[in-house]
């Protein structure tokens, strides 16, 4: 029996978009984007897991390549690794509490998807994500272990919600297996040369059909989802002084710069270089 393309078989490592931090965050939703929306609505996946409770606002947010709606006083857990993006309306108030892959330890590491509806609950995890913020502000003596134990607080909170009842989980079907599959995968490979064709081969369903099934979970193309991918991961690199330009275009799978920078200016009507410009500048690609 075929074993399947071999970069399928390769073991898989989580990319990350940002650093991984030495110690826990927690930020209002401008703050953690500093001010760059695609931050969090563009598709990415983190090496650090992310509670994300939003308190005011109505959206729509892609997990694992299946998208669905969110409204105030819900909750949203992201495992590191997990492919996610998440809309935002100027309206909308969120606060993100960030953590090293683990800390947050659940009974099942999966994403989840809480809808807060008791006021009691609402107010204990607003008050959890107030008081970190307090002593990050404060940047006081044990500070990490202060933040430790707020974490496992939170993290009591959320396991509390999906024991009753709380976590949303709509039926699972067939196109939201096959969108998940395709999105750990992208996650895995985004930075290869590999095209769209590629991945369809390793989940071994025709390119054709890769489409169909992303387009009806997610809204996107499987093809829109591996350039949105690549697009984040080049607008952070090029968020840096090094390397240089054609490392990315390297580190991403391009085998040109040129190609790099026609993939980029096409995307974003800027070229590489003044991205970076723009980003060493401002503080945001």
């Amino acid at each position: 029996m075929a074993s399947g393309p071999s970069f399928l078989r390769k073991p898989g490592k989580i990319h990350d978009t940002a650093a991984v931090p030495r110690r826990i965050r927690c930020e209002n939703i401008g703050k953690f984007t500093r001010g760059a929306p695609w931050r969090i609505s563009d598709l990415h996946d983190r090496d650090t897991d992310l509670l994300i409770w939003i308190t005011k606002g109505q959206g729509r947010v892609n997990i694992g390549g299946v998208l669905r709606g969110y409204g105030s006083h819900n909750a949203i857990f992201l495992p590191a690794g997990t492919l996610f993006g998440l809309e935002l309306t100027p309206q909308s108030l969120a606060s993100v509490i960030e953590a090293p892959a683990g800390m947050m330890e659940l009974p099942k590491r999966q994403p989840e998807h809480v809808r807060c509806r008791d006021s009691l609950a609402q107010a204990e995890l607003t008050a959890e994500i107030e008081a970190m913020s307090r002593e990050i502000g404060r940047d006081r003596l044990y500070l990490t272990d202060s933040l430790e134990a707020h974490l496992r607080l939170a993290t009591v909170w959320l396991r509390r919600q999906i024991a009753e009842g709380a976590a949303d989980r709509p039926k699972d079907t067939a196109t939201q297996r096959l969108a998940r599959r395709f999105s750990d995968l992208v996650v895995r490979e985004f930075r290869s040369d590999r095209v769209m064709a590629d991945y369809a081969g390793a989940l071994g369903v025709t390119p054709t059909h890769l489409t169909r099934v992303c387009r009806a979970a997610s809204g996107k193309t499987a093809a829109e989802i591996i350039t949105e991918r690549k697009l984040y991961e080049a607008r952070v690199m090029l968020g840096q002084a090094e390397p240089p330009i054609s490392g990315v275009a390297e580190a991403l799978g391009f085998h040109s710069a040129a190609y790099f920078t026609r993939f980029v200016q096409s995307h974003t009507g800027q070229t590489p270089s003044s991205l970076r410009k723009r980003a060493l500048t401002t503080g945001r690609a």
